[in-house]
């Protein structure tokens, strides 16, 4: 069960109902922060209109904190995504499963880059150098901005309890966490 009272859109400041959006639990609960909840809500926003680096990598990126932090409700809510970004079945397979990506330079070094973040607390030499060699600084900084940022953002929802919506569960069967 959630830690925080799961807010209704009644409970909610009329100017903050475009966040409460289909009501998902993440909503829920940082809306009673309403100005924090905005501000997340735009990050995630940024990294899947405005970004330059492909919304896809950008979601293996998440898929691989979330999974690596042992988060379903991230990891749930952002198999969803991935899909409809273009990531393939084969792509999740790789992530929960910690296979290479040997025929894709990009993933592998964003995954890389993603499990270095979250175990060590910063990408490698040689991963940044793989990095550079295949990203515009720009999309450098929105990778590694990303994957740090879903690495405290998993915490936070791990410490509030967020529980998976019955509408995102599908994806954690088809897509079991890895153990």
């Amino acid at each position: 069960m959630s830690r925080l009272p799961l807010l209704t859109k009644d409970e909610v400041p009329a100017e903050f109902h475009d966040i409460f959006g289909a009501g998902m639990n993440l909503h829920r609960q940082t809306l009673h922060s309403p100005q924090l909840a905005r501000l997340s809500r735009q990050i995630g926003l940024y990294f899947r209109r405005e970004s330059r680096l492909p919304v896809r990598i950008c979601e293996l990126v998440i898929l691989k904190v979330a999974a690596l932090a042992r988060s379903p409700y991230e990891y749930s809510h952002h198999l969803k995504i991935a899909l409809e970004a273009g990531a393939s079945e084969a792509d999740i397979s790789r992530i929960t499963k910690d296979e290479a990506f040997d025929d894709d330079p990009l993933a592998q070094a964003a995954i890389d880059a993603a499990t270095e973040i979250v175990e060590n607390g910063g990408a490698c030499e040689e991963t940044f150098s793989r990095l550079e060699a295949l990203l515009p600084p720009d999309e450098i900084v929105d990778l590694l901005f990303v994957a740090s940022y879903y690495t405290g953002f998993v915490r936070f929802t791990g410490s509030l309890k967020l529980e998976v919506e019955a509408e995102y569960q599908p994806f954690l069967q088809q897509f079991p966490m890895p153990i």
